[in-house]
């Protein structure tokens, strides 16, 4: 009877720091959504630099020292372009900032366990996200809106996988990359993606809402924050590491919570820029 009773209890072992950091981080960055897109460039800000910070320290370099040191130079520097409005600017800093830095990481006397390639491509895979959420959150008639569905929809997604995996088990998705994740969990994550997508539309425009362009739109929004979590989980393998950092009660650091962030929000800034100004990413 004691080993029934304490089997379920054991799927859920970190569940309490989850919850815990869950209920402290997401009003946070609710918060600073909300109040418009100075309280949100200051987060993002914030953000990129631990961001930056955790990417160099798992690459084996430091931040206070060339070459490390240009990943969070770059990043915040086109995240400034961006605010401004030169977008052109901003991405002409991360495609450079990229190859150079990959270029000068290269060399043996920068050499560590992990290819200079791999630092440079955190000025790439964190700079555009920042850049992404920069250019969401400027829309003045739907930026609030598009940036509460995105995150609404990768939360969701990362909630309704951890829950359906933790609960069903199962057949798992990818061993070799994380032995945790299961089909049932990946599952679980999109039905929640696009249940939340089009709950979330719904509320936040009351009119009539296209159901299969939401649907369609949640669920490839709900993938690519999976594909990030994958990614991720493939980066700490590569890199022998659990955890990005432990910044973060129950979750370790800023890129294993935000990884989904990081992967879905370009996808939903091309969305964005395709439908033009002042329109809702699932119209």
């Amino acid at each position: 009877m004691t080993d029934l009773a304490a089997r379920p209890a054991s799927r859920w072992p970190d569940l309490r720091k989850r919850a815990l950091s869950a209920m402290l981080l997401g009003p946070a960055a609710l918060l600073c959504i909300w109040l418009g897109a100075e309280a949100w460039t200051a987060l993002m800000a914030a953000a990129v630099a631990l961001l930056a910070w955790e990417w160099v320290r798992l690459c084996g370099f430091s931040t206070k020292r060339p070459p490390g040191m240009v990943v969070p130079v770059a990043v915040l520097l086109a995240g400034v372009l961006a605010v401004g409005g030169a977008w052109n600017w901003a991405f002409a800093v991360l495609g450079f900032g990229f190859l150079g830095l990959w270029a000068v990481a290269e060399p043996p006397r920068f050499r560590r366990a992990v290819p200079g390639f791999w630092l440079a491509f955190g000025v790439i895979y964190i700079g555009l996200a920042g850049v992404s959420l920069i250019h969401l959150r400027g829309d003045a008639v739907a930026g609030l809106r598009n940036v509460i569905f995105l995150f609404l929809i990768v939360w969701s997604s990362d909630i309704g996988a951890y829950a359906a995996g933790r609960a069903f088990g199962g057949p798992k998705l990818a061993p070799a990359i994380s032995p945790n994740k299961t089909w049932s969990g990946a599952l679980g994550g999109l039905v929640s993606a696009m249940a939340v997508g089009v709950l979330s539309a719904y509320v936040m425009e009351p009119a009539t809402v296209p159901l299969p362009r939401v649907l369609a739109i949640a669920a490839i929004l709900g993938l690519l924050s999976q594909a990030g979590d994958l990614f991720e989980s493939w980066i700490k393998r590569r890199f022998n590491v659990k955890d990005s950092s432990r910044l973060i009660p129950g979750h370790g650091g800023l890129l294993d919570r935000l990884d989904g962030v990081i992967s879905a929000a370009p996808a939903a800034a091309l969305l964005g820029v395709l439908l033009g100004p002042g329109e809702a990413l699932w119209r």
